[in-house]
């Protein structure tokens, strides 16, 4: 039924009424619960968590990783960091475990226990996570060569000597895919000094490679 002038006059009325009470208050959202951290803000370290070193090695053989990472997690700890590789007949866990005092002191005797049935032979040292440094810059290190003996030896001879620290080193042997040659790869991650002229490193390292036919590539690390 069509609407008279009446009808018309009051609807807008209540119309401008209830645009007025939401303009006054806002329209009826549920606000989020307030955040633990503002923008830009990063959650707080725990100042309880503490770090153990943990070496292992033992005749390579199935479940040697689980049988740790097990004992580690099934006491409260975690795995910041590791490397396992396999070396010969032999197979070697290095691990960062993070926990508080409680977790960290049952890990250490329930590895000890691991250790006197399993034959891996294990050592544990309390430390600390590594501090970075702002007065260094991470370069890579790649190498390639005809295998040697004291490539290592030499590559690490001349970052030392010129205050360069090693922070990751990985190696193999493995013969050419068509000559069946004998070769040698190493990479490296290295923290050089800011005080260092890059350009000037870079010169006499590639002098130092070509005078030990190394095939050499030294270059930042990329984020």
């Amino acid at each position: 039924m069509p609407l008279g002038a009446r009808d018309v006059t009051v609807a807008a009325a209540r119309y401008a009424s209830a645009a007025a009470s939401i303009g006054a208050t806002g329209p009826s959202v549920r606000k989020p619960g307030k955040s633990r951290y503002t923008a830009g803000s990063t959650p707080m370290s725990d100042p309880m968590k503490q770090h153990l070193a943990v070496s292992a090695i033992g005749s390579d053989r199935t479940g040697m990783v689980h049988e740790l990472t097990r004992i580690v997690s099934e006491c409260g700890g975690s795995v910041a960091e590791s490397r396992m590789t396999a070396l010969g007949a032999e197979f070697a866990m290095l691990l960062l475990v993070s926990g508080n005092w409680h977790a960290l002191a049952r890990i250490e005797s329930e590895l000890a226990r691991l250790s006197e049935g399993s034959g891996l032979s294990v050592h544990l040292k309390r430390t600390e996570p590594r501090t970075p440094r702002t007065d260094m810059l991470p370069y890579s290190v790649d190498i390639v060569s005809l295998d040697q003996s004291g490539i290592v030896a030499g590559l690490s001879g001349f970052f030392a000597s010129r205050g360069i620290d090693i922070s990751d080193v990985s190696t193999r042997a493995y013969a050419a895919a068509h000559t069946g040659a004998p070769m040698f790869a190493t990479q490296m991650i290295v923290q050089v000094p800011t005080r260092l002229h890059i350009a000037q490193l870079r010169e006499e390292f590639m002098d130092f490679c070509d005078s030990l036919n190394l095939d050499a590539i030294l270059e930042p690390v990329k984020s």
